[in-house]
């Protein structure tokens, strides 16, 4: 069993690092080939997206899984992954159609809206096909849709390849090679599964459909505040700014993404051992404490020499077009340690399981950051945006901390 453990996380891990390192390459073929302006209007759509998609998220992983373990019957399972995909395909067109709503209250440019229709067939795709990943943990077997990720990535990859090779400059070429690889994901996601699993429509269960709403809400609502927390930012700068500063912003947030995706992975290689895996809650209260520092101090040490080396980055990925994203790369990554520090607390929270906490933090988060843009933003452009990142991450830091503190007691007593 610890063999299968240690290989689906090592594949896991595997998916996570190709992801990011293959999507540096992307990004650095998108800003060269669309330019500052092309490339801001593509950013901005993928935005909308990303915040639309979070509807999908209905029935999480957190509520699928353990209901999966806890039924090994096929039959049971298969009614199961139904509800989960029906209740995600819903949420999916509810996302949609609110995407389409934003699009036609702001009236962007046209390459906005072509450019968000493609990309938004993900909405449509990713999350109700998902249901198959979840399946595969359950079955401790993720590596098939590792591959299949792996495989749909690097489709993408080659086209968008090609079309920079090709010289295109039109946003929506490159938006459709990422809806593409939705497709592709989707199809063989569907294919694994009705190859091994079960076939059929079952019954439908209002009961059955009830409870997973009921179980999964606190998460699907963490999950819409979070992604509304970490891109309105770019919603509200977009209007307020020349295309060109936007981006710049872009350029600097699309960087710091994938360097604090780093979090995410090392937190979830470091937390089933150290931190789930403890029988006394003292143990695994301590065990977060040392995460976050040592989290924390990898953020300032990446953070300082992102900081250091930003003209470099810069010129190397996106070249001399985008020499205004320097400035705010340098400031914006001192701020990235406190998104590796509010991973790791937030692991104190996974593991004491209380949903509720997420989605009273990442609420917070979101009005701080709101409240912030709207001030700041008309003011100081993409340097306010820069300020909101910062005290949003910092609130984040801030709530994860009284948690931690306040359950010292806990752990005190636990100890005693």
């Amino acid at each position: 069993m610890r063999q299968r453990v240690a290989r689906n996380l090592f594949w896991m891990l595997a998916e996570r690092g190709l992801q990011v390192s293959v999507g540096i390459g992307i990004v650095a073929m998108l800003a060269r080939a669309l330019g500052p302006e092309g490339f801001a209007h593509f950013q901005y759509a993928q935005s909308i997206v990303l915040v639309a998609a979070s509807f999908a998220l209905v029935c999480s992983a957190e509520v699928v899984v353990p209901r999966l373990v806890a039924m090994p019957a096929p039959a049971a399972q298969h009614q199961l992954l139904w509800h989960a995909f029906v209740l995600r395909l819903a949420g999916g067109i509810a996302g949609y159609a609110l995407m389409c709503a934003y699009l036609a209250i702001t009236q962007p440019v046209t390459d906005i809206w072509h450019a968000a229709l493609w990309l938004g067939l993900a909405i449509l795709l990713r999350e109700p096909f998902g249901v198959v990943t979840a399946w595969m943990q359950a079955h401790i077997n993720i590596r098939p849709g590792t591959l299949f990720s792996l495989t749909a990535l690097a489709i993408k990859a080659m086209l968008v390849g090609a079309l920079f090779a090709a010289s295109m400059t039109d946003v929506s070429g490159y938006a459709m090679a990422f809806a593409l690889e939705a497709v592709v994901l989707a199809c063989l996601l569907a294919a694994n599964y009705c190859s091994r699993g079960a076939s059929g429509r079952p019954s439908w269960n209002p009961g059955l459909t009830r409870t997973l709403l009921r179980s999964g809400s606190l998460f699907w609502i963490s999950f819409i505040l979070m992604m509304g927390a970490r891109r309105v930012d770019q919603l509200i700068l977009q209007p307020a700014v020349p295309a060109a500063e936007f981006g710049a912003y872009a350029a600097c947030m699309q960087i710091l993404d994938n360097f604090t995706m780093m979090a995410t992975i090392l937190a979830a290689a470091i937390a089933p051992s150290y931190v789930y895996a403890q029988q006394r809650f003292g143990d695994a209260h301590a065990a977060v404490g040392r995460i976050a520092l040592g989290l924390a101090g990898l953020g300032l040490a990446g953070g300082l020499a992102i900081a250091a080396c930003a003209p470099w980055i810069v010129a190397l990925l996106y070249g001399h077009a985008f020499q205004a994203t320097t400035g705010l790369l340098r400031v914006a990554a001192l701020a990235s340690p406190l998104v590796f520090a509010d991973v790791a607390l937030t692991l104190l929270i996974v593991h004491l399981r209380k949903p509720r906490w997420v989605a009273i933090k990442w609420a917070a988060v979101l009005v701080t950051t709101l409240l912030c843009d709207l001030i700041l933003i008309p003011r100081l452009g993409s340097w306010g945006a820069i300020a909101g990142y910062a005290l949003g991450n910092g609130l984040a830091v801030i709530v994860g901390i009284v948690l931690w503190w306040r359950y010292r007691l806990v752990r005190e007593l636990a100890s005693a």
